[in-house]
């Protein structure tokens, strides 16, 4: 199974491992990990056979995964298909509530037209907006919360 981001803290920083067992803890093949040697990932000495720290090996890790972050400023979504945070068309969103705390801010991105998202807590919503106008969904009104009562009543 190989897995597109490893989990850096898999690697066990007191232990030292070989270029095969890196690729066996983390899913992927020994040419993946000559390949992070090749783009600095520290060795313990330049002999045979390949020697790695762990503590070096989770360093390097966290490093690229922070490397590659996109992280969203006020006001943006991240669009998967553009694969960069931006504003939404016509600085409209709508907040999905996901549970009593969280929700998703969606919109349509401005370049491609497709689903932006952005994952939110409620009560952080408003540092998030920005200028965004975020429509936010009215409730359902309840039954007994009605005024006028059920045209199906077979009790009248």
């Amino acid at each position: 199974m190989s897995t597109r981001k490893p989990n850096h803290r898999l690697a066990k920083i007191h232990r030292s491992y070989s270029v095969e067992e890196v690729a066996r803890l983390f899913g992927t093949h020994r040419n993946t990990v000559q390949s992070w040697i090749r783009a600095g990932l520290p060795t313990i000495d330049g002999s045979r056979p390949t020697v790695i720290a762990g503590l070096d090996l989770g360093n390097f890790l966290r490093a690229r995964r922070q490397r590659n972050a996109r992280p969203c400023g006020v006001g943006e979504l991240y669009c998967c298909r553009c694969r960069i945070p931006q504003k939404p068309a016509d600085n409209r969103a709508a907040y999905e509530p996901m549970s009593v705390t969280t929700g998703n801010l969606v919109g349509i991105c401005s370049t491609c037209s497709a689903r932006m998202n952005r994952r939110v807590s409620f009560a952080k919503l408003g540092n998030v907006r920005g200028d965004l106008a975020i429509a936010m969904p009215v409730a359902q009104e309840h039954i007994g919360e009605s005024h006028q009562p059920s045209v199906n009543c077979a009790l009248s």
